[in-house]
């Protein structure tokens, strides 16, 4: 039986995923998805859409489709909006409203350009939430809007009031690791890992509004050895003194609010926007369900599969769901196909005991998945993102 505090946790980000946009940019490394996936034209992949971003720079490699699955409609309409952008904008204005956050000149755009080539649900949503994109002033920016949004614009707040933003920026402007360590040693951690900050950290409501529900860090939490607050510690001390700040657009972005034009997701560099408005951007599609639910739908077998980090969810709470989704998986992919996940955790021990159908015999998925431990650890190491306890890379047997 769930306590009161299980209850209200789970509540509250049930009302949070259920009622917001919650994720603004993709949280998940799209360099390392590239290399493991080698997408090709004959394939066929399935992700879970999140901002849409990582759909764009998967799309760059040509693959067959690309099927962008969320059960929150305001993803897919996030990604919808960036479709549509990219087929009637040029990429200077693109860049203005996806790079920059917004420009005085989106409510005109939108009107004239995009509302027209917009799904209805997508329409309405932006039609009601188009000021998202003013940036009436120069420090406002779409990236501050949604769940994730507030979240940044609470924690730029935090570093403000422990004057570290400054220092930050020098460390996000360093010429070198040896420099960025300086900066992070010498200038930053004494002062941004404060004890309210750890409590903060530790909060439902914070976890909520970054995505994270209870279940995940119960699991983060019991793999990692390490409270939440103290696992966010390592994580940013290895984005600063481990990993090079000059690319990585994820950090900079809630940082600072925008993307600049030397940091920033392939789909935002011209070369990738052109291609992607040249016809690649058209293999994407949008559909709002479960994973489940669109693959028992889908008629043809898929050869790729993105699952960002959500069985940590399932696993603890509703593993019933987690049977069935990893079911319609193996009913849908190809032999060989290549599935892609992270975890909170250091480990996602709850996929291999989960017992499916396949080729007419019950089977545990540890004995149908072939996993490349060594090339997912050296993904993990080198992940900009970092925030993930773990990086998984498995191949369905044929």
């Amino acid at each position: 039986m769930r306590s009161l505090a299980q209850w209200t946790t789970e509540t509250l980000f049930n009302y949070v995923h259920g009622n917001h946009l919650v994720y603004n940019t993709c949280w998940e490394d799209p360099r390392l998805d590239r290399e493991v996936l080698g997408l090709g034209p004959d394939d066929e992949l399935v992700l879970i859409t999140s901002a849409g971003c990582n759909a764009l720079d998967y799309a760059l490699d040509g693959p067959k489709a690309i099927h962008a699955v969320d059960m929150n409609f305001r993803q897919n309409a996030l990604l919808e909006l960036k479709l549509a952008g990219i087929r009637h904008l040029d990429h200077d204005e693109f860049f203005a409203v996806f790079g920059e956050g917004g420009t005085p000149e989106f409510r005109a755009w939108y009107r004239a350009r995009l509302r027209r080539d917009l799904p209805a649900y997508a329409r309405d949503y932006w039609d009601r939430h188009v000021g998202f994109f003013d940036r009436r002033r120069p420090s406002d920016s779409f990236y501050l809007r949604g769940t994730t949004g507030l979240f940044a614009r609470m924690m730029n707040r935090y570093l403000r009031m422990a004057g570290v933003l400054a220092d930050l920026r020098a460390l996000f402007e360093a010429a070198s690791l040896e420099e960025q360590r300086a900066i992070y040693s010498g200038r930053v951690r004494h002062k941004l890992w404060r004890p309210a900050i750890r409590r903060a950290l530790r909060t439902d409501i914070a976890l909520s509004l970054l995505g994270v529900p209870a279940a995940q860090k119960e699991h983060l939490e019991r793999t990692c050895g390490l409270d939440i607050a103290a696992f966010m510690e390592d994580c940013v001390e290895t984005v600063c003194m481990r990993l090079p700040t000059a690319d990585n657009y994820f950090w900079r972005l809630y940082l600072f609010g925008r993307y600049t034009r030397q940091c920033c997701p392939e789909y935002l560099r011209p070369e990738g926007f052109q291609r992607l408005k040249s016809g690649l951007a058209d293999r994407i599609r949008t559909h709002t369900d479960s994973l489940t639910g669109f693959l028992r739908k889908h008629p043809r077998p898929l050869s790729r599969f993105v699952l960002l980090d959500h069985m940590d969810w399932l696993s603890h709470r509703h593993p019933v769901a987690l049977a069935e989704e990893w079911q319609a998986i193996v009913d849908r992919a190809h032999p060989g196909s290549t599935i892609l996940w992270r975890s909170g955790g250091v480990s996602a021990d709850f996929v291999d005991p989960v017992t499916v159908e396949h080729r007419g015999r019950r089977a545990h998925l540890g004995d149908l998945l072939r996993y490349d431990r060594d090339r997912a650890a050296d993904c993990h190491a080198r992940d900009r993102v970092h925030t993930y306890g773990s990086f998984h890379i498995a191949r369905l047997a044929a």
